[in-house]
Parts: structure tokens; C-alpha cells; sequence
């Protein structure tokens, strides 16, 4: 079993519940979550939110699969992701799960 994580503007929450439905996930947990991006080493001229630290609203998922479905959930982001014009995208991560119960 592996512990899949999933992060995302908000806007991508529909996205990832498409993916998790294609990749056979049937068993996961979102939350919304504020997330921080650190802009103080930009240009006045590249931030014009003109503050440090630029905040937004993203989505946190998680979910304990089989490992071989984790191939499909990447492969589909990786998919989605290519297809943005936005810099934002779809992060995932998979963890290996020593025990549980």
C-alpha cells in the first residue's frame, strides 16, 4: 500500500476527484487548505500582489492505494498538467507505508 498526496489550487478539485474516479481511488480524503508561496526574492515587476507572502486557496488530498494504481493517478496529473497554460499545477506525491492497521 502507498500513501498518495495530492495538492492543488481550488480551482483543480473537480480535476483530481476525475482522476482519483479514472485511477480506481475509490477511498480518499480532501481538505481545503490556505497555501503560502514565498515571493519575497521577486521583482516589484513579476509580483503584483506587491507583498512577501502571497496566500490562496488549494486543496490537500490524500489516500492509502494500492501501488498499482499509483502509476495511473501520475500519469493522468501528468496529462492534465501538460495540457495547462497556467503555472499552476497538480503536485503529487507517493509515501511507502511501513505498517498500519
Amino acid at each position: 500500500m502507498k500513501l498518495l498526496i495530492i495538492t492543488a489550487v481550488k480551482q483543480f478539485k473537480k480535476e483530481i476527484k476525475n482522476v482519483l474516479k479514472k485511477a480506481d481511488v475509490k477511498v480518499y480524503t480532501y481538505k481545503d487548505v490556505i497555501g503560502y508561496r514565498d515571493a519575497s526574492e521577486l521583482l516589484v515587476q513579476e509580483n503584483w500582489f506587491a507583498n512577501e507572502m502571497n496566500e490562496g486557496e488549494s486543496v490537500f488530498f490524500y489516500a492509502i492505494v494500492k501501488k498499482e494504481n499509483v502509476d495511473l493517478v501520475f500519469d493522468l496529473v501528468n496529462s492534465f498538467n501538460e495540457k495547462q497554460e497556467s503555472l499552476s499545477k497538480i503536485h503529487v506525491a507517493v509515501l511507502n507505508i511501513e505498517k498500519s492497521i
